[in-house]
């Protein structure tokens, strides 16, 4: 929560002036919007993706402001020492696949990339470590987090697109990269990747899924980096306009004592 020197000084003002204080100013005050659209934080839990023999799970927010987003993902349980490509999906449903979506791949029962398209979308943005976003670095992956556990955090532009997904309740965090076959590391049990035939299938699969949502948790996870000092700048806001308050109200009961005087 941010608020602006504007708001604490109109709030200053009422206060001294007598005008019982109320918080309800604090709402609205400049940029608990986060620009355009209203909210501002967006969350989902990451579950498995069904008929893909993962048992991992994960949390995910996003925090908006304008384009920029700071996009936080922790997750864990997850196929170790390999790279886990994530993406915000859009223009989809605007939720995961169920395990009726799955398809028949190397003649196994299993949900591939586009299988799930059809629930969680195209490829909106690429949540690579570094570098570039777009969904041309959809398989880049060196820049992407590494290990059975994770903790991802990056504030990064967004196109006006992915903002619009996001806002309508119809964007996907999808974390790539399953252990089909339960032999600790990427395999061909499931054939070549439709992605790219030089990736086997399950290094493109789906293994985590979540809807992104108004609300919630949002930034306050650990190491959420500017959602964590927001918090803390509106926290700080909001002491100052209480203290504010107070000074106001004494300087009202002086005031008043020595009318009577």
């Amino acid at each position: 929560m941010i608020v602006s020197k504007t708001a604490i000084t109109a709030l200053a003002v009422m206060a001294v002036a007598g005008t019982t204080l109320a918080l309800a100013p604090l709402a609205v005050a400049d940029g608990m919007g986060g620009g355009r659209g209203g909210e501002r934080m967006f969350s989902t839990t990451l579950n498995p993706v069904p008929t893909n023999n993962v048992t991992g799970s994960g949390t995910a927010s996003i925090e908006l402001e304008g384009n920029e987003a700071t996009v936080t993902i922790n997750a864990s349980g997850l196929l170790g020492g390999v790279p886990h490509a994530q993406h915000i999906h859009i223009d989809g449903m605007g939720r995961c696949p169920t395990a009726s979506e799955a398809g028949t791949h190397n003649g196994k029962t299993s949900m591939s990339t586009s299988d799930g398209m059809k629930a969680y979308g195209m490829i909106g943005t690429s949540l690579t470590t570094s570098g570039d976003t777009t969904p041309t670095s959809a398989l880049a992956v060196t820049r992407f987090p590494m290990g059975s556990s994770f903790h991802y955090s990056r504030t990064i532009h967004v196109t006006d697109d992915v903002v619009a997904s996001i806002r309508k309740n119809n964007a996907v965090i999808v974390v790539h990269g399953i252990d089909y076959d339960g032999s600790g590391k990427f395999t061909n049990v499931l054939g070549a990747s439709e992605l790219d035939p030089k990736l086997p299938q399950v290094a493109t699969a789906p293994a985590l899924c979540g809807a992104l949502q108004a609300g919630g948790k949002g930034g306050i996870h650990a190491g959420a980096g500017g959602s964590q000092e927001q918090l803390t700048t509106g926290l700080t806001a909001a002491g100052a306009v209480l203290l504010i308050g107070g000074a106001g109200a004494l300087a009202l009961r002086r005031r008043k004592t020595a009318d009577a005087v």
